[in-house]
Order: structure tokens, then sequence, then C-alpha cells
């Protein structure tokens, strides 16, 4: 993906849910401080205050001590370090040392404190609605942030901190794209600082600029980052440049649950049989559709490519200032990877890949024995289906990729969108667009004689080759917590739309706050999320830059379909040749 507006995207992540908790710790601190002053014979309840103030420090990311607590406790010292010493016993607080001495701790709530926490929570609200009224305005979604996440023996429970911090000299280093998701990561710091123990330094980069930091840092002697994200078409050249560690060289995979993730997103993860990262983002390329103006017209959502195009003429009227559909055609990679996407829509992976149930074999991408296939009549299809979209896109279509074919979706001048989940939040979270809660979520509709897929994209975290021996251990279990499902709910919550596994998609919680996880899980399920229309052979990147140049000089005029399908071929043929394979 391009690079995109940091300072746009983060307006989209919500703090309802973390705002709307403290708000109820508020109350309940407001309450008791009315209560002990309006009668002086009034005792404190130092359980509560102290558990109030584990819990905000959770949320804050502020470090709590038993100093601090018994000071909020508003009990005689005695009595406060007593009843404190009572919560560490009963297993309601954890303690974590803070020096290498082991003399001083920092306090933090258990998980059964916190589950405990989310009963009293939800009881608080719904007794003020119950006495004082709305209670006929509550909704299931409203229920969810006062705590009804944590009330369902199926929700995952919330982010716990580990039982010791990790050991790393100058605090957790990661790099990181600049996205919605790792965007939640970067507001959510202060949380996950308390729940690893160290500070956390993350950078983040556009797309190309990533991919040029990740290669300077191979070269390092030593790694500046303990994890890198690697975008999945990636994968194979990383592993082959040996900038990424095996991940089954660094740690024990049963940890992570392998299936537990998104069947597609976890065979991205593999070169040559090994893995070597860690499905942080899963994230399909949908298409986006608006089902008022569908139902308006009078329209089915469209499952073949034949169907879109005319849904797209149906909806398209420029005079109105309304288009059909708006995909990713700027020059170069942004209209590369349609290129790609479209190609596999008619059945047609981009490299010469066997075919097997349900779609092609990518396992033995690592021997090299592929040839690249875009001038086929499969690709002929495809080009003349771009020619046709390009008469229902707005007029600046040649120079939109990324995020500029999802921002006039969300503002209502497009009927239809080829998008990644991940850019869902533009509509979603955004409660002024025309889009908000009038989308349908597809996977491409598809060429005659072909099957419906979701091309699979998004990132793996991974470990540096090059990374200190001696910070191998504390960056394993930074992984383990950043890919957690604790950690991908918690993302989620605060406005993510990627989940690269099924326990996230299943939770009552998730699936409350966006119809896009039970789209995705249903399709996976059905097999339609396949990761083969982007392979991630070492020359693709090579490879999805030739076809955006090609096929815009198509879409602008210059050369017939069947000229940017041979000039395509032979440039890429070169590449595959100049790497060694024929």
């Amino acid at each position: 993906m391009n690079a995109m507006n940091t300072d746009n995207m983060t307006r989209f992540i919500p703090p309802k849910a973390k705002t709307e908790m403290l708000q109820i710790i508020g109350f309940l601190e407001d309450l008791g401080d009315e209560l002990e002053d309006m009668i002086d014979l009034s005792a404190p309840n130092p359980n509560l205050r102290m558990t109030l103030l584990l819990v905000r420090g959770h949320f804050e990311g502020r470090v709590i001590t038993a100093t601090s607590l018994i000071g909020a406790s508003h009990a005689p010292y005695a009595t406060a370090n007593r009843r404190l010493k009572e919560m560490v016993a009963a297993g309601l607080i954890e303690q974590r040392p803070r020096t290498k001495t082991g003399k001083s701790y920092s306090l933090h709530p258990s998980e059964t404190l916190m589950e405990q926490w989310s009963q009293l929570a939800s009881r608080v609200r719904r007794l003020a609605l119950g006495r004082f009224g709305g209670a006929e305005t509550q909704t299931e979604t409203e229920d969810y942030y006062f705590g009804g996440s944590y009330l369902n023996a199926k929700s995952i429970p919330p982010l716990q901190v580990l039982a010791e911090p990790l050991k790393l000299a100058g605090g957790l280093r990661v790099l990181v794209h600049g996205d919605p998701t790792f965007m939640v990561m970067e507001n959510l710091k202060r949380q996950f600082e308390q729940a690893v123990g160290t500070q956390i330094h993350q950078r983040a980069f556009s797309i190309d600029r990533l991919r040029e930091e990740s290669l300077r840092n191979a070269a390092r002697k030593t790694s500046r980052y303990d994890i890198v994200a690697v975008d999945l078409p990636w994968v194979g050249d990383f592993a082959e440049q040996g900038i990424l560690m095996p991940l089954d060289e660094a740690m024990d995979t049963a940890r992570l649950d392998p299936a537990d993730f998104h069947t597609a997103g976890w065979q991205a993860a593999h070169w040559g049989g090994k893995p070597y990262g860690v499905p942080a983002q899963t994230t399909p390329e949908l298409l986006f559709y608006r089902t008022d103006l569908f139902a308006q017209a009078g329209l089915e959502p469209p499952a073949t490519t034949d169907a879109l195009l005319t849904a797209a003429k149906a909806l398209h009227d420029p005079q109105r200032g309304q288009h059909g559909i708006a995909w990713n055609a700027a020059r170069g990679t942004a209209l590369g990877h349609t290129v790609l996407m479209t190609l596999a829509d008619f059945g047609q992976p981009i490299l010469d890949l066997p075919a097997h149930a349900g779609g092609f074999d990518t396992q033995h991408l690592a021997d090299r024995n592929y040839r690249v296939t875009i001038d086929t009549e499969a690709g002929l299809r495809a080009a003349e289906f771009l020619l046709e979209l390009l008469q229902y896109s707005p007029p600046e279509i040649l120079s939109m990729s990324w995020y500029e074919r999802v921002r006039p979706y969300a503002a209502g001048r497009i009927a239809m969108a080829y998008g990644y989940t991940l850019l869902a939040p533009y509509f979603e979270l955004d409660e002024a667009s025309p889009a908000h809660g009038k989308t349908g979520y597809l996977p491409h509709p598809a060429g005659p004689g072909t099957s419906q897929i979701a091309p699979v994209g998004g990132y793996i975290l991974g470990i540096p080759a090059n990374l200190a021996p001696d910070r191998l251990e504390a960056a394993v279990e930074a992984l383990l917590v950043f890919t957690s499902p604790e950690a991908q709910k918690l993302y989620v919550q605060n406005g993510s739309r990627t989940n690269p596994r099924y326990s996230v998609g299943a939770d009552p919680d998730v699936r409350r706050l966006s119809p896009i996880f039970e789209a995705v899980d249903a399709m996976s399920w059905r097999d339609e999320l396949q990761f083969w229309p982007r392979p991630p052979v070492p020359e693709i990147s090579e490879i999805i830059q030739i076809c955006g140049e090609e096929f815009h000089d198509m879409l602008r005029g210059i050369i017939p379909p069947r000229e940017a399908l041979r000039r395509a071929q032979q440039r890429a043929d070169a590449v595959i040749k100049t790497s060694g394979i024929t």
C-alpha cells in the first residue's frame, strides 16, 4: 500500500470503550466522596477504592504502587495495608517486580478482579438506567461498552500483564506500517507498556519507506528493531535474503495456537514450509457496496463481474455527482495490485501455479520453479474488464490508490469500491458518512466459470535475523502479547477492522461492533480467503510494478490491451530470468 496520512486515520480510532469505562470509575469515585462527606460516621470502602484506582491505572497505562493504593483507600494506613494484603492473597491483585532486586513492585488487577469489575460496571449502569430513566434507549452495543464484553463465557478476557516485566535495554523497539491497525497499537501504547513492563518505541512508515527501512536494518550488524512488520508479498524475498528469523528457530510455535489463525493468513506467513512471522493483520480485499442504493435501484449484490458492471452502470450518474465504482488505478504499485487481483477474478494466477481444490497450490514456491502468466486469454478478459470499469469510475480514477478509492465512497460519491477491510473505519466509525451502517461486504465478483474469492492482504510481525541474541527471548514474549487474542480484541474495540484469528471473529463483543467480522469469517469457512493472487515470491514487487505501468498506459489509451499484456509479460519474464529462474 502507498503512503497514508496517519493523522487523518487516527481520528477514526474511537476511545469510546475506554472512555466510558473510565466514566463509570469516575462516577463511583464521586459517589463514594458524596456518601462519605454526607455523614461524619460513614466509613470508606478501601477495597472498592483500591479496585477503582487499579482499574483506572490499567486503562490509563499508569504505574500503580502499594503506596498509591493505600493513599487512595481513604482508610487508616494499617487498615488499608491489611486490606491490600488480603486482596493479594485472594488473587485479585498481581505484583510485578519493578527493579532487579525485586524489592519494589508495581500492582495490577488480576483477570479475576477485571471480571468482577466488568460485572459491577455493567450492573451500575443498568441500575442507573432503570432507576433514573433511559433504559428503553439502551442498545446491545451500548451494553458492551460498560463491561458486558466480559460477561459472556465465550468472550475473550482483557489483556493481562506479564508476570515478569521484559528486560530490554532501552525498551522494546518495533517497526510497523502507518495504517489504522498499527496506529491503534500506538494509541494503546501505555496499556501495552503496562502489559509487557517496559517502554515501547514504535516507528511507523508508509509502505515503500517501510520496505526501505527494513532492508537498511537488515544490512546493519545488529538490528535496531526487536519486531518488524512485513507485508505478506515480501515474505519470500525477506526469507530468501535472510532478513527474517524463521519463527520455529526462535520459539515453540505451538504457543501461538496456529489453528486459531485464518488458514490463508497463517499459510501466507510461510516460505519453504517454515513460518517467518505471526499474522498481525489479515485484511482481505472485498467489494464494499451501498446497500441502500442497491435497494433503491432494485439491484442484487453482484456475485459476477457481469453483474458488477451492470450495477456500476445503473448507479453511475455523474450529473448528480455519483459514480459507479472506485478501485486502485494509480500508476505503479496500486494498479499493479489491481491487475493481479483481477487476473485472479478471472481464474488466472500471476504465476503458473498448479491448480488444486479451492484454488492454486503455493506450497512449493521456495523451489523457485515458476514462470509468469500474464499474456493469456484470461489476462485479456481481465484487461477488457478493467477498461469497462473505467467507464463507470470517477474522472480522477487513474490517480486513485489505496485510500483515495475509499474516501469518496465514505463521502457518498461512490456506490461501490474495492477495498481492504482495514479501510472500513473511514465509514464505519464516521456517523456522518452516508455509507455508515449502509455498507455490505462481498468477496470479489467472479469472472465467467470461476468462483468468488477474497484476496488476502495484511502484515505479519516477525523477528529480524540480526537481532542481538540477548534480546531474543524478550522479543518473543512481546510478539506473543501483540498477536494474542486478547490484544487482537483490544485493537478491534479501539477501531481496527482487521483480525487474523477465528476466536476473535467469533467473540460476541467483536461481532456487535461490525458486520465485517462475521462476513470475513464466513468467507474463510467457505475457503474464499486466498493469498495466491499475490504469491510471496522474491520477484513479486517488481512484477506488480511492471503490471501497474503497462496497464496504466492501456487505461490511458496509449496502447491496446493485447500490447499491454505482451509488454508486461516480456518485462516480467526478464525479471524472472535475472533472478536465475527459467
